[in-house]
């Protein structure tokens, strides 16, 4: 999907401010460096409030600015990082699908989100490091369960091993746009939808055609 980021001296159509939200050593800030830099380190430590990077990306031959937010998962630091909800069009929940508690502090996550963000936010709930499935902890039922209920997006992903990593993102990227390519294509219109939102994948697992091959030839389809 390179074909996707585009000449960064073009005129910023939009900038759209998503926030990756959950528990402390769940990989959010290794999802963020393998989007934005293609990186991952093992020696990654855990995140002191909030940081973010942006990227920027073509959507419908329009220029799309991200700005990532990371929020630090630490019970400590929730005060602080509540406040950067504010403003975000899109939230990625990320548990690790080899700790249950993890995946079951998902409802707090929730919970705390909408309480301080946009009620149209897109949501995606994330099970990162589905490269360890042997070790599974959460059962995609579950997780396709909860985000059915949530009206949330899905996916499994593995930051080390890069799968469905920039499938995630521009999954989430691309419904935020529709919705405000939406909005400003039906904003006189008397019969457009009040909350201007799209039935698009809502609260199912996302299969992609063709998914990009990991290192051993194998589709990047997890677990």
């Amino acid at each position: 999907m390179s074909n996707l980021y585009g000449d960064y001296n073009r005129k910023i159509d939009y900038v759209f401010k998503v926030v990756l939200i959950g528990d402390s050593a769940v990989g959010k800030t290794q999802l963020l460096a393998r989007f934005s830099r293609n990186e991952f380190s093992m020696d990654s430590k855990a995140t002191i409030g909030v940081e973010f990077q942006t990227k920027t990306l073509i959507i419908d031959n329009k220029t799309i600015k991200a700005q990532i937010w990371d929020t630090a998962g630490q019970e400590r630091y929730r005060a602080v990082t509540s406040a950067y909800y504010r403003g975000a069009v899109g939230a990625i929940l990320v548990y690790d699908m080899t700790k249950r508690q993890s995946f079951d502090h998902m409802v707090r996550w929730l919970e705390e989100l909408r309480g301080h963000a946009d009620q149209n936010i897109v949501i995606m709930l994330i099970g990162n490091k589905c490269d360890l499935g042997s070790l599974r902890a959460v059962p995609m039922e579950d997780a396709e369960e909860f985000a059915q209920r949530e009206n949330l997006f899905f996916m499994e992903t593995s930051a080390l091993e890069s799968t469905n990593v920039e499938t995630c993102f521009l999954t989430i990227l691309t419904e935020i746009y529709r919705i405000h390519a939406k909005k400003s294509l039906t904003a006189n219109d008397d019969d457009s939808d009040p909350n201007g939102a799209s039935g698009f994948l809502k609260g199912s697992r996302i299969i992609v055609p063709n998914q990009e091959m990991d290192n051993n030839g194998k589709k990047g389809r997890c677990c």
